[in-house]
C-alpha cells in the first residue's frame, strides 16, 4: 500500500548558525523539525486522495559544526517518521543520501508504490493535458530486470488516459538471448485488446544507428524509467511533457536548455515546487 503521508527530507536552506544547528550541546540528541504542509492546490490522480506532504529540512551542520554522522542522521530521521500520522514513507533529496552513505540506502529506499503514486499525481497535475491534446507518450525503459514492474506501472499510470491515445512507444534495452517481444507480449496486447492500440517496440541500439536525421521525434509525454540515451528528439511545433522517474541532475539541465520546447518534471523538483509554494503561501 503506497504512503497517506510523505516526509521529504532535503538540504536546509543556508540559515544564520543559530537558527539551523540540529544540536547546540553536545549533552543534546540530534532533533529535526518537521512542518505539515497545506494541501496544495493540485489534482490528484485518478480521482484518489492527494498525500500529505511532511516538509523536513536537515540542517548543513549539527554540534560544533561538525558533519552528520550516518548513523545519528538515520535516528533522527526515524524519529520524524514516527511522528507523523498514518501511513507514512520518506523521499530523500539526493545531497541526504549521500550522507546517509551506501549503508543505508535500502533502509531510506522510497517504496515503489509511493513512486507510483507520485508520478500518478505528476502526470495529474503536469501532463494529462498534453496527452489528451497530442494522444501520444514515448515510454525509456531502464533497467531490464525491472522491466515487468515499469510495464505493469505504465499501464496503470496511463490508463487513465488510454481511451484518448493513439501513438504510444516504448524504448527498451537489447539483451543477449532475449526476446523481448515475447517477454512484453502479455502487457503489449493488453493495450490492444482494451484500447485497440498498437505499441511500438525500438531498442535504443537502433534508435542511435538511425542518427539525428532518422530517429522519430516524440510529442505528448515521454516518461523515462532511467533509459534514456542522449536527448530525445521532440517535434519543434508540439508542447512535450518529460517525466524524469530519476530525477537526474544531467537530465534536467539538459532539458532546461529547451525551453519553449519541452518541459522538464521529475519528482525531486515535483516535491520541492511543492514546499517553494508552502513557504510562498506562508510569505504572502
Amino acid at each position: 500500500m503506497e504512503a497517506e503521508t510523505i516526509v521529504y527530507y532535503h538540504p536546509m536552506i543556508q540559515q544564520p548558525r543559530q537558527y539551523c544547528a540540529a544540536k547546540r550541546h553536545w549533552w543534546q540528541d540530534a532533533i529535526l523539525q518537521e512542518r505539515i504542509l497545506p494541501p496544495q492546490p493540485l489534482p490528484a490522480a485518478g480521482g484518489k486522495n492527494p498525500f500529505t506532504l511532511v516538509d523536513c529540512p536537515v540542517p548543513p551542520f549539527v554540534h560544533k559544526r561538525k558533519a552528520w554522522k550516518p548513523a545519528e542522521l538515520s535516528e533522527a530521521m526515524e524519529s520524524v517518521l514516527h511522528r507523523v500520522t498514518g501511513m507514512a514513507d520518506a523521499y530523500l533529496h539526493p545531497q541526504i543520501m549521500t550522507i546517509l552513505s551506501e549503508m543505508y540506502k535500502e533502509r531510506w529506499e522510497t517504496c515503489r508504490e509511493t513512486t507510483e503514486m507520485l508520478l500518478g499525481n505528476i502526470l495529474s497535475a503536469y501532463g494529462a493535458w498534453c496527452l489528451r491534446e497530442q494522444g501520444q507518450a514515448t515510454v525509456l525503459l531502464g533497467a531490464p530486470e525491472d522491466t515487468e514492474w515499469q510495464m505493469s506501472m505504465t499501464w496503470r499510470l496511463l490508463e487513465p488516459y488510454l481511451d484518448r491515445v493513439n501513438k504510444l512507444i516504448f524504448y527498451y534495452i537489447e539483451r543477449e538471448e532475449t526476446d523481448v517481444w515475447e517477454e512484453l507480449s502479455v502487457h503489449l496486447e493488453q493495450y490492444y485488446y482494451e484500447y485497440g492500440l498498437v505499441p511500438q517496440l525500438l531498442s535504443y541500439q537502433k534508435k542511435e544507428e538511425k542518427g539525428r536525421g532518422g530517429a522519430r521525434k516524440s510529442a505528448g509525454i515521454i516518461l523515462d524509467y532511467g533509459g534514456s540515451i542522449g536527448c530525445i528528439r521532440t517535434m519543434p511545433d508540439k508542447p512535450c511533457v518529460y517525466i524524469d522517474m530519476t530525477s537526474c541532475p544531467d537530465k534536467e539541465r539538459a532539458y532546461a536548455r529547451k525551453v519553449g520546447q519541452i518541459l522538464y518534471v521529475s519528482p525531486l523538483n515535483y516535491l520541492d515546487t511543492m514546499v517553494k509554494n508552502s513557504y510562498d503561501r506562508l510569505v504572502h
